[in-house]
């Protein structure tokens, strides 16, 4: 499946930073190495050390990992939501997103300008939601306008639409975001809501930009974006954009290794990046491997087997039997297909099944 994530922030904050260091850490990638889409969408693989271990298990030919897409989306002002700037392209760069990466400034720097001046997190957090809001207000009221007319003309399934919309914009009215907005109970479908997508309706993660002097942890500022993460039940994720920029130049991987240990850091920020958007979005990898290839593959969690073997191929779902399949952590103890189906650790799972992540799946099946 296709995941894309869009990088929005204030200006000068370090979005397109991070972008460029994701550049170049898909770039590095000996597999699958970034592409750029258009000049500010890039396709960078998911980090996953277990598909390369079953590559080497499977004696694969080559090895493609999930993808994950990123957008850098020019920074955001105050008045965006009325086409400050280039606001009404850019709130419509995010609409098509699956994921909110906001990333938040948290590091103090006199050479690097603020637009406010100072480095307030809160504040800039709240510019940014405050837009995202705005526009969301005038999607529902269009909605809300266009419907008035046939519901006082007494279309019953517009009146049920006008009461959702209206519930809707006072939900929003109030500095809700719309994923949190519950449907009245008058059987109107949830789909009412997603048709419309309401950028304040996506999942967000925020990315707490500091110095290098304040990894791992952060700092005070980060505090601030951690707060307001906890109120809307998002996570935050302490990055310095400049320090990512130096890790990918390393072409070593010890070395890098060393840097990365210096800095107390178990893994680079833009992998627990990454790692994070898949939390966010529910997202978990199963994987195929022969010969010709080993291969992850993204699915959402709760996906069933035929389903999950439907994102391989249509005609894995349509005549799906059974999927043979094994734990990853079982494959690698046991170093091959073939010791795995002789240990009994080889399931046949049904169409019932649903897959879990690092699942080996086979898939059987007849069109």
């Amino acid at each position: 499946m296709s995941l894309q994530c869009g990088l929005v922030g204030l200006p000068n904050v370090g979005k397109s930073t991070i972008f460029n260091a994701l550049s170049d850490a898909g770039a590095d990638s000996e597999n699958y190495p970034f592409c750029t889409i258009e000049p500010n969408v890039g396709v960078v693989p998911v980090p996953d050390d277990r598909l390369y271990r079953l590559a080497e298990l499977a004696d694969a030919d080559d090895t493609t990992p999930a993808t994950i897409e990123f957008v850098d989306i020019a920074g955001l002002v105050e008045g965006a939501s009325e086409g400050e700037g280039l606001g009404n392209q850019f709130l419509g760069n995010i609409r098509e997103v699956d994921l909110i990466v906001h990333v938040v400034r948290c590091f103090e720097d006199d050479n690097v300008g603020h637009v406010s001046g100072s480095v307030d997190p809160a504040r800039d957090i709240d510019v940014i939601n405050t837009e995202l809001l705005l526009k969301d207000l005038e999607t529902v009221a269009k909605r809300v306008e266009a419907h008035q007319k046939a519901a006082n003309s007494g279309d019953q399934e517009a009146q049920e639409k006008l009461t959702v919309f209206e519930a809707l914009h006072d939900h929003l009215s109030d500095g809700h975001w719309a994923r949190t907005f519950e449907l009245p109970a008058n059987g109107v479908d949830r789909s009412l809501i997603d048709e419309l997508f309401l950028l304040t309706d996506k999942p967000v993660l925020y990315a707490a930009n500091v110095a290098e002097s304040d990894l791992p942890e952060g700092n005070d500022h980060v505090e601030q974006v951690r707060e307001v993460a906890d109120e809307e039940e998002a996570e935050t994720v302490v990055i310095s954009a400049d320090v990512e920029s130096q890790i990918v130049a390393f072409d070593d991987p010890d070395e890098r290794q060393l840097f990365l240990d210096d800095l107390g850091l178990e893994q680079p920020g833009l992998e627990r990046l990454i790692r994070a958007a898949y939390d966010q979005l529910g997202l978990i990898t199963f994987f195929t491997a022969g010969p010709s290839e080993a291969r992850a593959w993204t699915i959402e969690k709760g996906t069933r087997a035929p389903e999950a073997g439907g994102t391989i191929h249509s005609d894995f779902e349509k005549g799906f039997i059974r999927a043979e399949t094994v734990d990853f952590s079982d494959y690698d103890r046991l170093g091959s297909e073939a010791a795995a189906r002789e240990a009994g650790e080889m399931r046949a799972e049904g169409k019932d099944y649903v897959v879990d992540d690092g699942d080996v799946m086979f898939f059987r099946f007849n069109v």
